[in-house]
């Protein structure tokens, strides 16, 4: 593995990690992304065979370009049918989900939580208007069976907004395991829940890396941007009243543009309820 560390002597290390290729002699590389810097780390790498998006700036010195295909409501392009695009012609045109393999110690170190009826809940995101708001979580959790354990899960930078959750909620079955787990344990105890409550976000991919059950949340963005969940049983909550202003952006903002966040406010938290198998009896 090669890592550009951008945050001290961004372009040094840049050169140091082009070096690093160059030393490799890679017969082929392909490029996934479509920023600049990458685009040049492909075009300098040395390889025989490029292989990238023609969205990339340096894609015109590319030995292959693809054409990166962009998803609608009507036909709606997964990023691993786009990824696997570059690789069609070496290997076939099925793309594989991604697949994370927790250890066995892993799972060991779950399984304290994995006694009773479980779910998971990520609540956190890195843009704000990805994040279903606190107090909606909240009252969700409170329409919960008080006899289902909660988990609440995320990063270290996580561990406010969880206790704000619990602490504001009246659900006695409440765990904060935010900054506690890593992600390949994290990935292990979404294998085990009922279902998982997630954001557009990073724990939604954990969870279609095992095939957890996932209900996926969508604020700001809109599933046709291609980075839906793959699990078996997935769902995709997000308001049902017509917003123009919906989608804002691909990755959200920090604050709604308009004000108002009315892509999470109108979201009906019986929306989440009815993705819990209602066999389980698990919503009062």
């Amino acid at each position: 593995m090669l890592i550009w560390d951008k945050k001290k002597n961004k372009y040094k290390n840049l050169f140091e990690v082009l070096k690093e290729i160059r030393q490799r002699k890679y017969d082929v590389v392909i490029n996934v992304q479509r920023f600049a810097a990458t685009g040049f780390l492909t075009v300098f790498s040395g390889a025989c065979t490029t292989i990238g998006f023609d969205k990339n700036p340096w894609s015109f010195l590319f030995t292959k370009k693809i054409k990166h295909r962009i998803s609608d409501d009507a036909n709606i392009v997964h990023e691993i049918e786009r990824n696997n695009d570059l690789i069609a012609e070496l290997t076939d045109d099925k793309p594989e989900r991604p697949k994370l393999y927790p250890s066995q110690e892993d799972f060991e170190k779950v399984k304290q939580y994995r006694q009773q009826p479980y779910i998971c809940i990520a609540p956190a995101s890195v843009w704000f208007t990805k994040q279903y708001p606190k107090e909606k979580w909240i009252t969700f959790i409170d329409a919960l069976s008080k006899d289902l354990q909660v988990y609440l899960i995320g990063a270290k930078d996580d561990i406010a907004l969880c206790d704000e959750i619990k602490n504001g909620s009246q659900h006695s079955l409440i765990i904060n395991l935010c900054g506690q787990l890593n992600f390949l344990q994290s990935a292990a105890l979404l294998k085990g829940a009922l279902m998982n409550y997630v954001n557009d976000s990073a724990p939604m991919h954990f969870a279609s890396a095992v095939n957890a059950s996932v209900t996926a949340v969508y604020c700001s963005t809109v599933p046709a941007f291609g980075f839906g969940p793959l699990s078996d049983k997935s769902f995709i909550v997000q308001t049902l009243i017509p917003l123009s202003c919906k989608p804002c952006g691909l990755h959200g903002y920090k604050a709604c543009p308009l004000g108002h966040f009315r892509c999470a406010y109108t979201i009906e938290e019986k929306q989440l309820l009815e993705t819990l198998n209602s066999e389980t009896k698990l919503t009062t």
